[in-house]
């Protein structure tokens, strides 16, 4: 009996955690807030399209496991491996109507529409995957990297904060995001 009550503390204490992380404003919130000063950055440091961070992905899970998981999602997957952007928005989307809380879905999107240099809706993909999950890597990578293309590398930095939080040991999107920041402030350099 006192176990069954501790160990129904101890979940109840879980899932309280759980609910107060996921209702609470998330960091990602307060960084991707304009910056007063983020237009004249905008204006004077700008890259050139042609040296946007376009990040690549990797597809590590094979298809038929994702097929067994939802068949437009391993759809989208293989439009994006053939870099058919405008189709992969399209699969994905619809796996996106019968999975809304998916993260992966929305950051798949969002880099598809990056892919197509639509900045805009990309960063609005990005932003729901990040409230979807807080704690979502590539979310944050791509974030980091639209925020550069929009010439806003102190939102970037941030970015690479979170990831730096999130990655204990280290991981490709944080190392990324770090590359990419490193190439811009050359570019703005120059």
């Amino acid at each position: 009996m006192i176990r069954l009550l501790t160990l129904s503390a101890i979940l109840g204490a879980l899932v309280a955690g759980v609910v107060a992380y996921t209702m609470s404003p998330s960091l990602w919130q307060r960084a991707t807030e304009p910056q007063p000063s983020a237009a004249a950055q905008a204006a004077t440091a700008k890259p050139a399209p042609e040296e946007w961070p376009i990040c690549t992905m990797t597809v590590t899970m094979p298809d038929a496991d994702w097929a067994k998981l939802d068949p437009e999602f391993a759809a989208g997957k293989k439009a994006l491996l053939a870099e058919d952007w405008e189709g992969a928005i399209a699969v994905l989307e619809s796996a996106a109507l019968r999975d809304p809380r998916n993260a992966d879905i929305q950051n798949y999107i969002g880099y598809a529409y990056r892919r197509l240099r639509q900045i805009g809706p990309a960063i609005g993909h990005y932003q729901q995957a990040l409230t979807l999950n807080p704690r979502h890597r590539s979310a944050h990578e791509h974030l980091g990297e639209a925020s550069l293309v929009l010439g806003d590398p102190a939102t970037a930095e941030q970015h690479l904060a979170h990831l730096e939080d999130i990655c204990l040991i280290g991981c490709e999107e944080y190392d990324d995001l770090k590359r990419a920041i490193a190439t811009y402030k050359k570019v703005v350099a120059r």
